[in-house]
């Protein structure tokens, strides 16, 4: 088979099974078994593939139609323009953690800070961070020690290993220490009764502790809000990323400790990120 008859039952596969980005995600499916730019699947059209990268592709296909998702299968997922591996073990990084991404980023741009990520994950807040700023020192804590072997190799791969550093931390169980210009988490917040309802791509194979904000989904906003303020610097921030109808109620949250509340929506104009600056009484 050439590569053209094999990208054309690919997108009829995905179409004959609902999938709305079936071009789109035939075209990424096989130029990361075959190692293509874009442009290769034209001016290579005709080229014979070889047995071992069809079976490859109709593998990663057969997973894609019971839900996986993509990124999982290719194992990789792009976050702020660079590159992350992704597995089971994390979160696929979505474009609205963008939005607190590029608040802190240019918040402190040309200015050298120390930053604590709860909940890191595929550490794409951290890495990206400290990518994009050469004076940020960041750390992030998980309560997986996969996810953390991942964020790690995500901090090798995107050269910030030496400013990105990761452990295993749980916030209602361990002693946390360290103090840092900034706190930012994108915690699990969804409603435990809503999981069931989210699409088979995430309920199914995404990492349900990293969803379950308990039963009102606010149990990880509630506990940083009350451990934070010990951690955090003089003029400390906290920035957290929301769900789409908690902004105001993670503010309330916030106002005991802390002042300069603030709601910034992301590029689909939903309230999506919260940020704070510790209380003059807390320093």
């Amino acid at each position: 088979m050439v590569i053209k008859e094999v990208l054309e039952r690919v997108i009829a596969c995905l179409k004959e099974h609902g999938n709305e980005n079936a071009v789109f995600e035939a075209h990424m499916i096989v130029r990361h078994f075959l190692k293509l730019e874009p442009i290769d699947l034209i001016l290579l059209k005709d080229k014979e593939i070889k047995k071992k990268e069809i079976d490859d592709i109709f593998e990663a296909l057969s997973r894609r139609i019971k839900h996986e998702p993509l990124q999982y299968i290719l194992g990789v997922q792009e976050f702020m323009g660079l590159e992350f591996i992704v597995n089971k073990a994390v979160l696929v990084p979505r474009a609205d953690t963008e939005t607190l991404t590029e608040y802190v980023i240019n918040k402190y741009i040309n200015k050298g800070f120390t930053a604590l990520d709860i909940g890191t994950g595929s550490g794409c807040i951290a890495v990206s961070l400290a990518h994009f700023n050469k004076k940020a020192y960041v750390r992030g804590i998980d309560i997986s020690q996969k996810a953390i072997e991942t964020a790690r190799l995500n901090a090798k791969k995107n050269n910030v290993e030496d400013r990105a550093a990761f452990c295993i931390g749980d916030i209602f169980k361990s002693n946390l220490y360290g103090q840092y210009d900034l706190i930012v988490s994108n915690p699990p917040y969804i409603e435990t009764d809503e999981i069931k309802k989210l699409d088979p791509d995430v309920k199914h194979y995404e990492p349900i502790k990293a969803l379950d904000g308990g039963a009102d989904g606010l149990d990880y906003y509630r506990r940083i809000v009350n451990i934070a303020p010990a951690m955090l610097l003089k003029n400390g921030m906290l920035v957290f990323e929301v769900g789409y109808n908690q902004a105001k109620t993670v503010a309330s949250l916030m106002k005991k400790d802390f002042d300069n509340i603030e709601i910034i929506k992301d590029l689909c104009g939903i309230d999506r990120v919260v940020v704070a600056t510790l209380s003059s009484k807390n320093r």
